[in-house]
């Protein structure tokens, strides 16, 4: 019979529990409540946000800490830090089913959100309304899935949606400017991602105005730098070319 003394019994409050099973045994860490998502996501990159202690646990509920000697047996070093950040990754996130479900419904809206904010119709360039979106969603039965980022999901959504609706990424507005040596031979090379060019200006160098998907951008960025060995510029002239309103089906 172990008896629980104050050196190996830590008691812990609004706690989220991540729990990982190696070599046989139990292993679990106690994290702040949203917070594992975050880090998960890459939205919070420091650990000490994330968790309550760096201590791994056989029990988190019990306050039980885990033996040096089985930490070493199960992932081959005692160095707390890389145990916590393995179990982070790959262990199981612990909550109740309502918690579950507020956790699904609050990332469907959020990533209705993110499509709402990139997204347009593309005849009439006005954005969608984020409960209009959430209908198109339930509407082709979108199941959150809670271990991806609501950024992911988002593109998953966009692409999915473009089968049933109207919709397609915000074009972006960029100046191009372009030495006038090598302005000819770039811009051809460029035609395949720019989606309309709306104006063109060809004096000492040749200067252009045009809306691209964004999902081209670095690509032009970097076809612009490396063709002109650094001359050529880009500029952002706006992130989304919106018609003023929103859309309604």
């Amino acid at each position: 019979m172990s008896i629980f003394t104050p050196t190996n019994q830590i008691r812990l409050t609004n706690v989220a529990v991540v729990r990982m099973k190696k070599g046989g045994k139990r292993f679990e860490i106690a994290c702040y409540k949203n917070k594992v998502m975050s880090w998960r996501s890459g939205a919070e990159k420091d650990l000490d946000e994330v968790m309550q202690t760096h201590s791994v646990f056989v029990n988190v509920s019990k306050g039980q800490v885990a033996k040096k000697d089985d930490l070493c047996k199960a992932f081959g070093t005692d160095d707390l830090t890389e145990i916590c950040k393995q179990i982070l990754a790959k262990g199981e996130l612990q909550v109740s089913d309502k918690e579950r479900q507020n956790q699904l419904e609050t990332m469907f809206r959020d990533i209705a959100t993110v499509v709402a904010e990139k997204c347009v119709n593309p005849e009439t360039r006005r954005p969608y309304t984020v409960s209009l979106i959430e209908r198109a969603m339930k509407d082709i039965h979108y199941s959150v899935k809670a271990n991806r980022s609501t950024k992911q999901q988002a593109l998953d959504v966009i692409r999915q949606l473009k089968e049933s609706m109207e919709i397609q990424r915000a074009h972006m507005r960029l100046r191009l400017v372009l030495p006038a040596k090598e302005g000819k031979r770039v811009k051809e090379k460029l035609k395949p991602l720019l989606q309309v060019v709306e104006s063109e200006d060809f004096d000492e160098e040749l200067e252009m105005v045009c809306l691209v998907d964004p999902g081209c951008y670095r690509e032009i960025d970097e076809l612009i730098r490396c063709e002109t060995k650094g001359r050529g510029s880009l500029e952002v002239l706006s992130l989304k070319d919106v018609e003023e309103g929103d859309e309604k089906l």
